[in-house]
């Protein structure tokens, strides 16, 4: 891809710039496969010792936001494509990805998914139109408690547009 440069979180160093300090996000926590805290047991790759997040199994509310820094508004040329992997545990977990703007306090949901069939990791790919400045929010939330229930986020990548 000459000339289409983008920033990916891929989580194996705390070094995004497209996300503020996420390692200061309460309730996600960075992790691998080896960590013995429960599935996911790999990344979407499939390593077992590649970094990706996931909510902390010691999260009181068992939900957590993710944000993105501030972008500019985009344009016909520069859209915002983010595609990231997600993993969400069968019963009780969602995802939502949400839109704020700079003269809204309230985020608009623009996707979401809870409750997959099969634990697995899957990949989406959103495009984001605003003609303002804007932050993308990650909310990963898991209703109960129970044993393996997760939500995790790997290899967010943003476009040029973002």
């Amino acid at each position: 891809n000459s000339g289409f440069s983008c920033d990916k979180c891929d989580f194996e160093t705390n070094l995004c710039k497209a996300l503020h300090e996420f390692n200061l996000q309460p309730g996600w926590i960075r992790r691998n496969g080896q960590s013995g805290i429960g599935p996911p047991y790999s990344d979407h790759n499939g390593n077992d010792s590649a970094y990706f997040l996931s909510l902390s199994p010691e999260t009181q509310s068992s939900s957590a936001t993710l944000r993105t820094n501030v972008f500019l508004p985009t344009d016909e040329e520069h859209v915002c494509q983010i595609t990231f992997h997600y993993w969400v545990t069968q019963m009780n977990g969602t995802l939502m990805v949400g839109l704020q703007k700079h003269s809204e306090d309230t985020v608009t949901n623009i996707w979401q998914v809870s409750g997959e069939l099969q634990n697995q990791w899957k990949a989406n790919t959103i495009t984001i139109n605003s003609s303002e400045k804007y932050e993308v929010v990650f909310w990963g939330m898991v209703e109960t408690q129970r044993q393996g229930e997760t939500v995790a986020i790997d290899d967010i990548t943003f476009s040029e547009g973002c």
